[in-house]
């Protein structure tokens, strides 16, 4: 049978209301009496209805996440950091992998309002405006991370314009001359600010990259960073290294570089970004512009909290500092 909050009072020998303070965080109750209703609603398995919360107007406890592709080391890392930092704060999180599709996107974001959530993180793009509006207009506050938003909220992201110059600058000192570019799909508008840092950096050494070099891949990240750069090490005048805008990326170029028979880094240099931890695990370990994931995630579940307890939505930036971490995947042109 089915436990209520009636029969945790009973055990507990309180008042329906002093179990509903210790639920909700709230009222003035001795931390030695709460930890004893808490037992109470451990031993008899006793689960709060967030429906019935939700009905009521109070608050479920839980945050929504949306991500474009939790397969995504990046993104699975992204989940982690969220998760323990909402578990740590007593919340629980409503996980939403949208496959880079647009309307499952949509369709996620309808149902994360219906399941009452009180809060939600964005790290994927949203392109239709009008969804864009009805999310801003919405009880739930909102946080959008990795990605720069196409609306007024809070945000938490990486300097991805630094990145790419962080990568170009360590290709530079390398010697390196001639490059190659790999990047995610133009909408991925952190991809296109490490393009733009990159470009921008080889251009003040006095450098060009022609449009040829910069190749924009589809949603299968490895299978197209492979293709795109076998093309290009195949070619006239093939490139001695490449930058790629995520690791994924970097790993479909390094199995292009191995089934031509290319060495790397002797033959060819390699850098990604994200220093997911499938970078420690590549053959030679990948050298890559490194994001702080778990600072990004609690930083958003700290950012959402302190929204919703102060009943105000803010559309701050809060922009952390990528690193370059060197490995075994890039060096000296000989």
């Amino acid at each position: 049978m089915k436990m209520t909050i009636y029969d945790v009072a009973r055990e507990a020998g309180v008042s329906i209301a002093a179990v509903s303070q210790v639920i909700n965080g709230k009222g003035k109750i001795s931390e030695q009496r709460r930890q004893e209703i808490v037992q109470v609603m451990e031993r008899l398995n006793y689960q709060p209805s967030v429906i019935a919360s939700a009905l009521t107007g109070k608050k479920t406890f839980t945050l929504g996440l949306l991500v474009p592709d939790i397969s995504n080391p990046f993104f699975a890392e992204i989940a982690r950091a969220v998760e323990d930092q909402s578990h740590h704060l007593g919340y629980s999180l409503f996980i939403c992998s949208t496959d880079n599709k647009k309307e499952r996107a949509e369709r996620y974001l309808s149902l994360m309002q219906q399941k009452r959530v009180d809060g939600m993180i964005i790290g994927t793009g949203i392109a239709n405006k009008s969804t864009l509006a009805s999310l801003m207009k919405g009880r739930a506050p909102v946080v959008v991370i990795a990605r720069e938003a196409k609306l007024a909220a809070k945000t938490v992201i990486i300097d991805d314009y630094c990145g790419g110059g962080l990568a170009a600058s360590h290709l530079l000192e390398q010697n390196h001359v001639q490059v190659g570019l790999l990047s995610e799909n133009e909408e991925v508008s952190s991809s296109r600010e490490r393009i733009r840092g990159f470009v921008s950096k080889w251009n003040e050494a006095g450098l060009n990259i022609g449009a040829d070099r910069i190749r924009i891949c589809g949603d299968e990240l490895v299978q197209d960073g492979k293709s795109q750069a076998g093309e290009l090490l195949r070619g006239p005048n093939p490139p001695t290294a490449l930058f790629c805008c995520n690791d994924l990326l970097a790993i479909g170029a390094l199995k292009a570089a191995k089934e031509l028979g290319l060495r790397i880094p002797e033959d060819v240099s390699i850098i990604g970004f994200d220093n997911t931890i499938l970078a420690e695990l590549t053959d030679p370990p990948l050298t890559t512009v490194a994001q702080p994931t778990k600072q990004m995630g609690q930083l958003a579940v700290d950012s959402l909290i302190e929204m919703l307890e102060s009943g105000e939505k803010n559309d701050e930036r809060i922009v952390l500092q990528p690193e370059l971490v060197i490995r075994q995947s890039t060096a000296i042109k000989r």
